[in-house]
């Protein structure tokens, strides 16, 4: 995969500041809403992504039932987060799971658009979701985002794609051939002569039910995944990864946490939780008490 070495350089040096993996459930966490004005809504928001080179925010929005996903992004000025609009490479469908490569050249994300940006014929049903990537050029503009190839993409849908510092692309898979369930997690990677490995993760984290949204810290020590009750946990040793635990309560209040976010140093993190009928999905925000209070990005940024 292109700047792959360069990349897991990048996140090696932003995980270097934890000596140690950070522990949920410590004594001193907190976990407290994180809606900042005209981020959160009467809609559904979850998926936070930080630009690296411009600090923008990119999210995703959609109806409080969670259908109709779309990318948003909005700026922070001097009056806090600016009101979010599409961003330059939006396309048909629907789209989410942004993911920013730490040098911020490239963005992941899934979508069920069409290739030429054209709706399907009348009646016709529109693709899966599939993971694309989008590149800047030298002057920061978005270029044409891609589809990734097969075997990476599969007929079934694919999900929030993240590239980790071991050069693997992590991501979900629903119906995939050699799978341990409904939806697994797996990871691939581009060899030099181009061609693509994918591997399943295996049944310490995939079981017969759905796992879609793997994470892994820029440390590489631990991984925050998404199934289908809520978040979990495993721990990389020298064997793999560890058999997957359950956050505690104050993370998983009622099994629809998603959306995982952790911040460089791995002290916090940023969810999406649906709050069933009280005000549709919202984001919060995790702190193990020990991390940078300066993160997520303050807006309106201190002076």
């Amino acid at each position: 995969m292109r700047r792959a070495l360069a990349i897991a350089a990048l996140w090696l040096g932003a995980g270097a500041a934890a000596a140690a993996v950070p522990g949920f459930g410590a004594r001193g966490e907190s976990v407290e809403p994180w809606a900042p004005a005209r981020i959160a809504s009467d809609r559904f928001e979850s998926h936070p992504a930080f630009d690296p080179l411009t600090g923008d925010l990119y999210f995703v929005r959609s109806a409080p039932d969670f259908t109709g996903w779309r990318i948003l992004t909005s700026h922070c000025g001097s009056d806090g987060w600016s009101e979010p609009v599409e961003p330059a490479f939006a396309g048909d469908g629907v789209e989410a799971d942004p993911w920013f490569t730490p040098d911020g050249r490239t963005l992941y994300f899934i979508s069920s658009r069409s290739p030429d940006g054209a709706p399907p014929p009348a009646g016709a049903k529109r693709k899966d979701l599939d993971l694309w990537r989008v590149e800047r050029d030298a002057h920061g503009q978005w270029g044409r985002p891609q589809r990734l190839p097969e075997p990476v993409n599969s007929p079934g849908a694919e999900w929030f794609p993240r590239l980790a510092a071991d050069g693997w692309l992590y991501f979900g898979s629903t119906g995939r051939p050699g799978g341990l369930g409904k939806t697994d997690l797996w990871r691939a990677r581009q060899g030099g002569d181009g061609a693509w490995t994918v591997q399943n993760l295996g049944p310490n984290l995939n079981t017969p039910d759905d796992e879609y949204e793997p994470l892994v810290s820029a440390d590489g020590k631990r991984m925050v995944l998404m199934a289908a009750d809520g978040l979990y946990q495993s721990l990389r040793g020298a064997h793999g990864w560890s058999k997957r635990t359950k956050l505690g309560p104050r993370i998983d209040a009622n099994g629809s946490e998603i959306g995982a976010l952790l911040s460089p140093d791995g002290h916090s993190m940023l969810f999406a939780r649906d709050l069933k009928g009280e005000r549709s999905g919202e984001l919060f925000l995790w702190r193990d008490g020990k991390g940078d209070p300066n993160w997520p990005p303050r807006c309106p940024r201190p002076r």
